[in-house]
């Protein structure tokens, strides 16, 4: 069974359109739809085309032109002419004395050997005890014994990415999202920071504006900024972003105040946002798409983190919450995605692997409108280039030849189970050590981030000298966790605006260290927070009482 639409709603169809019977593509249909289409070439550098792995599409619309938001440069960008000359090498006979390919004979690999988790049998311990021995050599496709191989790995590729790891990302994201227009396409990419940096380049000139979370993911910015793209936060609460701020600002934007055009781009991440691990309910992300839909404005979703949906947290003394049953109950439980709901071509999601199988890889890819992944192809082609060709037969071998898209959302139910297991600990943790009377928190609901609010106006310093400012007690109390052994992150770190704010947070995450470290790291920040606030004495005061749950992200009311 397919994952559900997020538009559930069915809407009245004028005379001028056609009702939509296109069935979502299952686990169980990827067989069959192969067998049907032509034999993947295994020719070096090939064509690749997600149209080449797609289903039907019957009555689904197209998605809209976006000539208007394309810069000249991207505009200016034509197809590489080698890359476009490659594309005839896996004509029949055909002797190339035209490409720039080396030979795979002076390669110094040979044959390449991995030990991989057995279905059902994933953690690190069971590998080592249990795992397959797999591998590739240097021309096992013209042997037949595999579509993929070093010979063609080790060389160069187009910037689509290899057909036959571009393929499996095809039929994973349909399976999915299903995607609710006909022209949608997927690329391969080297990972989402060069995604949204290929994207900025693509679609924002020098001065415009670039709206996202209040508290926004700092590389992001950093990306942003020396292009001259001006970040502007909009507010959030538990869930993230305000559509209701958004449309306030596009509403209301005043060309000459601001000295610049209305915003036309929104960077987001939806789903465990980074720093403030916000999830976007179904709702939420309706509105916030209705949005863009008013003021066409187009959407770069962000989703590193959107298979770390994570159980819901059942407190210190509960049983934890059993995993997914099955492929279908899983799929159904993740929150649907904007790709999901875009009708109108004015989504690029950006994927990658780096959260759920290991971020050396430095693989991913995006889904966009046939038009926007063109014209993303053409800045890869002479930037890029094309992802690492040995990630992509890794990713290959254990996702295709070894798994198999079954066995990937076992692993994918599994991971979520490890990380809800590793959040559960931290908050535990903090529900015995943090002081509730100056630290407040959410809990985590997905990815790996937990965002920490302290109440920095109750400090000693404040209550004695009013012009005391955040910042100041900011640097102090993170300068004090350090010299007690915890690292964290400051909020001020990650605003969009680039001002103070008028909340304080530190973002902690539970995902690397060991959970005995966690907790130890998590003892001494509540320590070094009870000495800041002159709470040391209360300790035996405390008890190990359950955590309100107060609110540790602004409300729409608020000005964090």
């Amino acid at each position: 069974m397919a994952p559900p639409s997020a538009l559930d709603v069915v809407e009245a169809l004028t005379d001028t359109q056609a009702a939509t019977f296109v069935e979502s593509l299952s686990i169980n249909g990827v067989k069959a739809r192969r067998n049907k289409a032509p034999p993947v070439s295994i020719a070096v550098a090939t064509y690749a085309s997600s149209e080449m792995f797609k289903g039907p599409s019957y009555g689904k619309p197209k998605a809209k032109r976006w000539d208007h938001i394309l810069n000249q440069e991207s505009k200016g960008r034509n197809a590489s002419s080698l890359k476009a000359a490659s594309q005839l090498l896996k004509t029949p006979g055909l002797i190339s004395l035209g490409g720039g390919l080396p030979s795979s004979t002076v390669f110094p690999f040979e044959e390449i050997q991995l030990k991989v988790p057995k279905l059902h049998h994933f953690s690190e311990a069971e590998t080592q005890e249990s795992g397959i021995l797999i591998s590739s050599g240097k021309h096992d496709a013209a042997e037949g014994k595999s579509l993929y191989d070093l010979h063609i790995a080790l060389n160069y590729g187009q910037a689509t990415g290899s057909v036959q790891i571009l393929r499996f990302v095809t039929e994973h994201t349909e399976i999915v999202h299903h995607p609710p227009y006909q022209d949608w396409e997927c690329t391969m990419t080297v990972g989402n920071t060069s995604s949204f940096e290929i994207v900025l380049r693509m679609l924002a000139t020098r001065g415009d504006y670039l709206m996202t979370e209040e508290y926004s993911f700092c590389s992001a910015l950093e990306t942003a900024i020396p292009l001259g793209i001006k970040p502007i936060g909009i507010k959030m609460d538990e869930q993230g972003l305000l559509p209701t701020h958004m449309d306030h600002i596009l509403s209301n934007w005043s060309e000459s105040e601001r000295g610049a055009r209305k915003p036309h781009l929104l960077y987001t991440v939806p789903t465990g946002g980074n720093p403030t691990g916000a999830t976007q309910s179904l709702q939420r992300r309706r509105d916030l798409y209705a949005c863009a839909q008013k003021h066409d404005v187009y959407i770069i979703e962000d989703e590193p983190y959107y298979f770390l949906q994570l159980q819901p947290y059942t407190g210190s003394d509960s049983p934890a919450v059993p995993p997914p049953a099955s492929h279908d109950e899983f799929l159904y439980a993740l929150v649907p995605s904007l790709l999901s709901m875009d009708r109108d071509g004015r989504v690029m999601r950006l994927d990658s692997f780096s959260k759920v199988i290991a971020p050396g890889m430095r693989t991913g890819w995006i889904t966009a409108s046939a038009q926007m992944v063109m014209r993303f192809v053409r800045h890869s082609e002479t930037s890029t280039q094309h992802p690492s060709g040995v990630s992509q037969l890794l990713l290959y071998k254990l996702l295709e030849d070894t798994w198999g898209h079954d066995g990937y959302l076992d692993w994918l139910i599994w991971i979520r189970m490890e990380y809800t297991r590793k959040r559960d600990n931290l908050l535990r943790a903090c529900e015995k050590h943090l002081p509730r009377e100056v630290a407040s928190w959410k809990n985590t609901e997905a990815g790996m981030f937990h965002w920490v609010c302290v109440d920095w106006r109750k400090h000693p310093l404040v209550l004695q000298d009013k012009e005391v400012g955040i910042a100041e007690v900011e640097e102090r109390i993170w300068r004090a966790g350090v010299d007690k052994g915890v690292l964290t992150a400051k909020g001020s770190w990650f605003r969009a605006d680039g001002d103070e704010g008028e909340e304080m947070f530190f973002r902690t995450t539970f995902a690397a260290a060991g959970e005995e470290d966690v907790r130890e790291a998590i003892r001494r920040f509540g320590e070094m927070l009870r000495v800041e606030f002159g709470l040391e004495e209360e300790e035996e005061k405390q008890g190990n009482g359950k955590h309100d749950d107060g609110p540790a992200v602004p409300k729409e009311s608020g000005d964090a």
